[in-house]
Order: C-alpha cells, then structure tokens, then sequence
C-alpha cells in the first residue's frame, strides 16, 4: 500500500472524481446506472448526464422515490448508483434503503455527499451527523467514511460490483493526498499510515489529515503515535484494530460524526474487554449542525489536530 500523505492537497477534488469514476463505470459495464435527486452539478456529473441520458436519470428532488426506483433496477439485473446530499440519503430515505434495499437484498450504491460539517454554509439541516449509525444499523450493509479523492475512485469501482447495500459517504471538495493515485484499497480492511509505540489514533473520513497532523506534532515533543484510517465502517476490520492496540497505552477515535453509533462506537465493540489502554474519542458530542465554514465548525465541534493533541495527551 503505497502512502504519499505530505499535508498538501489533491489536485483533484471529490466531485471531480465522484464524476469520472461514475462516467467510467458506466462506460464499462452497460448494466451499471445513475440517479440523482436534482444535484448532479453539486456532484459534477450534470454534463455527462446531458449525453447518457439513457444511463442518468435525475429523479427530482424525492429522494425516498429515487430509492425505490434503484431498487427495482437491481431487482432487473441493473447496478445503481445513486447520489444526493447526505441527509436526504439517510435519514430521509431511511425506510425504503433498509426495506425495499437490504430486506428484499437489493443492491445499491449510495453516495451521500458532504457529511458533517464539511456542508458548512449548507448549515444544520444539512449536515448529517448520524449517518453512519444509521447505515450501520441495516444488516449485511457496507459502509464507507471517505479521507481522499484516490480513495473514493478506488471504493467507488468496488462497491458497483458488492452485494447488497453500500453506503458511500465523502465530501465534495478539496482534501489532501493520502494514497497514491491508482491504489486498491481493500474493502474491509483498514489500514495503517504510520507506526507508534505509545497510542493509536483510529480515523475515518476527513479527520484522517488532522490525525496525521497530530501524531507528527506529538512525535515532536517525544510522544509516539500510530495512526490507522478505517475507511470501512462495516464490516469493521476487528483484526488490525486489536493488533494496532497492543502495547499502547492510549486508543482514540476521531470522526466527523456523532460519536455515538459511528466509528467510536464500531471500534469499542471490537475492543471491549480486550484492551487495557485508556480509550476516548474526538467527535461531535450529541450536537445538531450549524451554519459556518468548515474551518469554524471543526473548531466549534472539536474536529481539530489541537483538539487530538490535548485528548490523547490526557488520556496517557
């Protein structure tokens, strides 16, 4: 697994890659398909969509009907992709994904764009912090916490091909390179990004940069920290979360989600009763959103490299 993380940027953001993968699995696989609640310029895909229009179908602004109809697709032999905003791919359409998706073993993809505070001026309706617990919650489901863009291209072209519901959450912007473009990224797995000896950080989605900001600022002062992404929620990679807490004195989990039925939760029911280390999280803490720029609200909910320093500094 080839890690190019140096803080910087992707050249490439979210939406744009978002647009490109779809359009090339479409282009590949003539039962793949793709519906969209009426954001496609949000996600990148309204200009492809004008000349596919046989392969993208905007459903409107219903997303619990777009749902539907991508259910029945999959039920005559299609692979759906389907997009909105994360909210109205979660708590909205929450029904129709568990039964006429997992009950009835449809397979679906679902992209639910700008989670958590990365919707910023889209303000509080907006910014779903309960998603994961949610997707988490429907069983045999699949459930991804994108950190970047390569990422997302490389979830994207596996998940069309899983059983079942999948569940993609990722921003839309900017974020920086973390694996190198190109790179599989085994579904299921999570995957270490630097070694330590006295703590390990688990980090999913956009919290991942601000876990390997803080390990290099506590390795400064002597302070020696793994980092680990788990970018698949569920099914949680039991074996590398208990392995990369041997030894440690301290565990954190960091996300941008509610703490509680997210990432902090998948990872303490792996390591309940098995791991001696003091354990805590950087999260929201049962908090609706807010309006504000992504900078102010992790400030305002904690989801900082400052806010991991001062954590695991307590906890050891």
């Amino acid at each position: 697994m080839n890690i190019v993380y140096t803080g910087k940027n992707d050249p490439r953001t979210f939406k744009e890659v978002a647009s490109e993968t779809i359009a090339r699995l479409v282009e590949k696989d003539p039962d793949v398909i793709y519906l969209d609640a009426d954001v496609m310029s949000c996600i990148g895909t309204l200009g492809w969509a004008k000349t596919h229009t046989d392969r993208a179908i905007n459903c409107g602004i219903a997303e619990s009907n777009m749902v539907g109809i991508a259910c029945g697709l999959s039920a005559a032999g299609f692979k759906p992709i389907v997009h909105s905003f994360g909210p109205f791919v979660s708590r909205r359409v929450f029904d129709q994904v568990f039964l006429s998706g997992g009950y009835a073993k449809n397979d679906i993809t679902i992209i639910g764009s700008d989670p958590g505070v990365v919707a910023a001026f889209n303000g509080g309706t907006h910014m779903p912090f309960e998603d994961l617990a949610m997707y988490r919650a429907i069983p045999g489901a699949t459930v991804f916490d994108i950190a970047d863009p390569n990422m997302l291209e490389s979830v994207l072209e596996q998940a069309v091909n899983l059983p079942g519901v999948k569940y993609i959450r990722t921003p839309r912007k900017l974020a920086a390179t973390i694996y190198e473009k190109g790179e599989t990224l085994p579904v299921g797995k999570a995957i270490p990004l630097r070694e330590g000896t006295d703590a390990v950080i688990f980090a999913s989605g956009i919290m991942v940069h601000e876990a390997m900001q803080a390990a290099a600022q506590l390795e400064a002062e002597g302070v020696s920290v793994s980092v680990v992404n788990v970018f698949t929620i569920k099914p949680i990679d039991a074996e590398t979360i208990l392995k990369s807490c041997e030894g440690k004195k301290a565990v954190l989990v960091t996300e941008n989600h509610n703490k509680f039925g997210g990432l902090y939760s998948a990872v303490c029911e792996v390591i309940a009763g098995k791991v001696s280390a003091n354990v805590g999280c950087v999260a929201v803490n049962d908090s609706f959103g807010e309006v504000g720029s992504v900078g102010y609200l992790q400030e305002r909910f904690g989801l900082t490299a400052a806010s991991i320093v001062k954590t695991l500094k307590e906890l050891l």
